[in-house]
């Protein structure tokens, strides 16, 4: 099995909801971003997935969440926009449009120095995987 990742980071702010209800005060990361993909053979030029299609889709997800609050945004409406749930939610993004050979096979997002999340999607069912 092959495995790629690129890496990327944007600023944001979140405050998350504490178990007894409130909210921690509002504050910011930059938040560092590794994406993987992973599959069983390479192309006719050697790779698996060209660095040159793949990082071009972190970085456009990541500018949307640029200088954002997280709390705000859609995507983390009824949820705490947790390193766990920011990794779930860029995973979703760029699970779309990659190509049959290759699946999505993690997220990493470093909130602070030291403390990472790691989101695993489900690998597809293909006998490929």
């Amino acid at each position: 099995m092959y495995e790629i990742s690129v890496a990327g980071r944007f600023t944001a702010r979140h405050q998350l909801r504490l178990p007894d209800g409130t909210l921690e005060p509002l504050h910011e990361h930059v938040w560092h971003v590794k994406a993987a993909v992973a599959g069983p053979q390479l192309d006719e030029a050697g790779l698996l997935l060209d660095f040159q299609s793949f990082k071009p889709k972190l970085d456009a997800l990541l500018a949307g969440l640029f200088d954002r609050n997280l709390n705000r945004l859609e995507a983390f409406a009824g949820q705490n926009p947790s390193a766990e749930n920011v990794a779930a939610y860029i995973a979703a993004q760029l699970d779309h449009d990659l190509p049959d050979t290759v699946h999505l096979c993690r997220v990493e997002v470093e909130e602070t120095p030291g403390c990472v999340a790691c989101y695993r999607p489900e690998p597809p069912s293909s006998p490929a995987f």
